[in-house]
């Protein structure tokens, strides 16, 4: 039959994006985003931020070979440098010594594979890195240099543009209504429009399960999570230089953004899909997290927003071929790292889905899709 194509990926996400501008050089691709714009949801929303440390094991070694696509990508994939050094200060209150030493410790003696050193910092030091972080609060800091701020929307659009490039299809504003199996290949309507691919990708972000279950596959259990952000004002402080602050164990954490300092709580509050918004209460905490450990009085939120980071039960991403229905290719729950990690995952999921062996860069360092397959959910 003609006018099938080999590759329908639903989703245009991060997820979607990159697995598009892999693949497309080596198979035919229409890709299904349900909103006017690429990445509105969690992708438009994220932290941006590139960071070597405080991975597990298996999303540090996708964290490390995406390193050398992040820093130099392929020629004529965007104008704008993709990663700016911003540096994270580890910050811990008295309450959390113990804490502090065992983290300082491990991170200390444990570096990612090419990482540079952590540097202990006396409280002093830690407050002519961030002005107004109160002294008194501070029990102990120490400065990692190896965390970067992400262009993600370049980033984004660069994955877009290099897929149309390689003849990728974009269907935005397409909500996928039916997702019907036939013998050989797939069905998808959005409106009155029918596509037939012989294999559909779920790139659905914190809609994969309900997508799933409209193809017929059952759900794994992948399931959104709110975070919270707000934005506010900063009058008198330079905030250019300063680098990322983080709560020693994610409690909050705020960097510079825009001219004003972005600042979350860290919440991860279990929800159904939808189009996401700040609670109430977490923007309090936000407001109430950077109250405590600076010398800032917050009398006005600038903005206030939230996204969904979407996890699997063992918060590892989901990659691979269902073993419940023929053609189907789930890659998920990429939680909060799947931006940093985009070019690996998107990588192994174009290997994965054309059967060719991984690129170089994922072999260094260790990439094996094995543990990201769904059959380890039984699906």
């Amino acid at each position: 039959m003609s006018g099938i194509f080999d590759i329908a990926i639903i989703g245009g996400g991060i997820a979607g994006a990159s697995l598009a501008y892999f693949v497309a050089p080596h198979r035919s691709v229409v890709l299904f985003e349900q909103e006017t714009a690429l990445g509105y949801h969690a992708t438009g929303r994220s932290a941006a931020e590139y960071t070597r440390r405080f991975h597990s094991p298996a999303v540090g070694r996708l964290t490390d070979a995406s390193y050398d696509f992040l820093t130099t990508p392929p020629e004529g994939f965007t104008e704008t440098p993709l990663l700016h050094r911003r540096g994270n200060l580890l910050i811990a209150g008295h309450e959390k010594a113990k804490i502090f030493e065992r983290t300082f410790a491990y991170e200390n003696e444990n570096p990612p594979q090419n990482g540079s050193p952590i540097r202990r910092l006396t409280v002093e030091e830690a407050v002519e890195m961030v002005a107004f972080l109160d002294s008194d609060y501070v029990y102990g800091a120490f400065f990692d240099p190896d965390c970067w701020d992400i262009e993600v929307e370049n980033l984004l659009q660069g994955y877009a543009k290099g897929a149309r490039k390689q003849g990728a299809e974009f269907r935005n504003s397409s909500k996928v209504e039916t997702v019907t199996r036939k013998q050989d290949h797939w069905e998808i309507r959005d409106g009155e429009r029918i596509a037939r691919a012989r294999m559909v990708v779920n790139a659905a972000g914190a809609w994969v399960d309900p997508v799933a279950v409209l193809c017929g596959v059952p759900g794994l259990g992948i399931v959104p999570h709110r975070r919270t952000a707000i934005n506010v004002k900063v009058s008198g402080h330079d905030l250019s230089n300063m680098p990322e602050v983080n709560e020693i164990e994610e409690d909050f954490y705020f960097k510079p953004d825009a001219g004003q300092l972005f600042v979350s709580p860290a919440d991860e509050t279990p929800m159904e899909p939808h189009d996401a918004w700040a609670d109430e209460m977490d923007i309090a905490y936000a407001a109430h997290y950077l109250t405590e450990c600076t010398t800032l009085e917050i009398t006005h939120v600038a903005h206030s927003w939230a996204g969904l980071r979407t996890f699997a039960p063992d918060r590892l991403p989901v990659v691979g071929f269902s073993e419940a229905v023929p053609g189907f290719f789930w890659f998920a729950g990429q939680g909060g790292f799947g931006i940093q990690t985009s070019p690996a995952l998107g990588q192994l999921a174009a290997a994965a889905l054309t059967g060719s062996d991984l690129p170089e860069n994922l072999m260094a360092a260790g990439v094996d899709v094995a543990g990201f397959l769904p059959s380890r959910f039984g699906a």
